[in-house]
C-alpha cells in the first residue's frame, strides 16, 4: 500500500496542476471503489475551483469553496494529471476534466481506493479520530511517550496506530524502529522516554527523506509522473530477511506482529 511519503509525492505531483483550475466535469466510469464514490461529491464538485491540495495522513484532500473530496490510493492506485485524449485503459475509474484541458485520472487495478467528500465546515468521520502528522510540531517523542504508558501492545503496533500519529506505515515503522535501535516486539510501556525521543527523531528523518527521494516502489506503485520511487533501494531491514544486517552483518529475521510481516535485527534492536 502506498504510505505517507508515496501520497506526499503524488500530492507534489498534481497540486501545480489542479490548484487555480476549476473542475469542469467528472467522468465516472467505475463507481464501486471500496465504497461508493460518494454521490454529493458528483452533484457538488463539478463547476468548482480547486483553492488546495492538502495531504492528511494517507489521504489527499482536494479543497474547494464548497467541501473537498477526499481520495485514497487504496492497496495499488494512482493519480496522474495527464492530456484530455490520453486513451483510456481498464483500470482507469475515474477522471476529473479540468479547466486547463487535462485531465486527473485515477487508475487502480484492485479498486481499494476512494473517492468521498466533506462539506465545509464539516470532518469525516474517517479524518475525525486521526493523531498528529509525523512531520508536524504535534509530534515527538513526549507525545509517544505520554500515549504509550500502561501499553502492552508492541511497540510496532503503537507506532502505526493512526489514532497515535498518522502514516507510519509498515515499511517505515519497521525502518525507523531500526534507527532507533528498539526491538518492534518491545511492549510500547516499557520503552523509556528518552529511546521515544530517538524514535520519534527516526521517524521524522525517514519519512523526510523518503519524500525527497519519491517515495518507495514496491510492487505496483509509481508516482503521477510515471517515474518509480527509489527509497527501497536504502531500506535496511524491511524485506531483508535472511540478509545480513548492513550495520553489524548478523541476518535480519522477520516476524508477524498485527498480521503484517516485521523485519529487524536481533543484535542491534533491543
Amino acid at each position: 500500500m502506498p504510505e505517507l511519503p508515496e501520497v506526499e509525492t503524488t500530492r507534489n505531483g498534481i497540486a501545480p496542476y489542479l490548484v487555480g483550475r476549476r473542475v469542469q466535469a467528472l467522468v465516472i466510469r467505475q463507481p464501486h471503489l471500496r465504497w461508493p464514490i460518494d454521490a454529493e461529491l458528483v452533484a457538488r464538485l463539478p463547476g468548482q475551483r480547486i483553492e488546495a491540495v492538502e495531504r492528511r495522513a494517507k489521504y489527499l484532500l482536494v479543497h474547494t469553496a464548497v467541501g473537498s473530496a477526499i481520495a485514497h490510493l487504496g492497496m495499488s492506485g494512482s493519480l496522474r494529471v495527464l492530456a484530455s485524449d490520453v486513451a483510456v485503459g481498464k483500470h482507469d475509474h475515474y477522471d476529473w476534466r479540468l479547466g486547463s484541458g487535462r485531465i486527473l485520472r485515477y487508475t487502480d487495478p484492485r479498486r481499494f481506493g476512494c473517492l468521498l467528500w466533506q462539506s465545509t465546515g464539516t470532518t469525516h468521520e474517517l479524518l475525525a479520530d486521526l493523531g498528529p502528522e509525523p512531520l508536524s510540531d504535534a509530534f515527538d517523542g513526549d507525545h509517544l511517550w505520554r500515549l504509550s504508558r500502561g501499553r502492552k501492545a508492541a511497540v510496532k503496533t503503537f507506532i502505526m496506530d493512526q489514532g497515535v500519529v498518522v502514516g507510519v506505515g509498515n515499511i517505515y515503522a519497521a525502518e525507523a524502529l531500526f534507527a532507533a535501535r528498539i526491538h518492534p516486539n518491545r511492549a510500547a510501556g516499557a520503552v523509556a522516554r528518552a529511546r521515544y525521543a530517538h524514535l520519534a527523531d527516526a521517524i521524522r528523518h525517514i519519512l523526510a527523506h523518503a519524500i525527497r527521494r519519491g517515495g518507495t516502489t514496491l510492487r505496483d506503485f509509481i508516482s503521477p509522473d510515471g517515474v518509480p520511487g527509489y527509497f527501497e533501494q536504502e531500506l535496511f531491514v524491511y524485506g531483508r530477511a535472511g540478509e545480513p544486517c548492513r550495520a553489524c552483518g548478523t541476518p535480519v529475521r522477520a516476524v508477524t506482529l498485527g498480521q503484517r510481516s516485521t523485519f529487524y535485527c536481533p543484535r542491534c534492536q533491543r
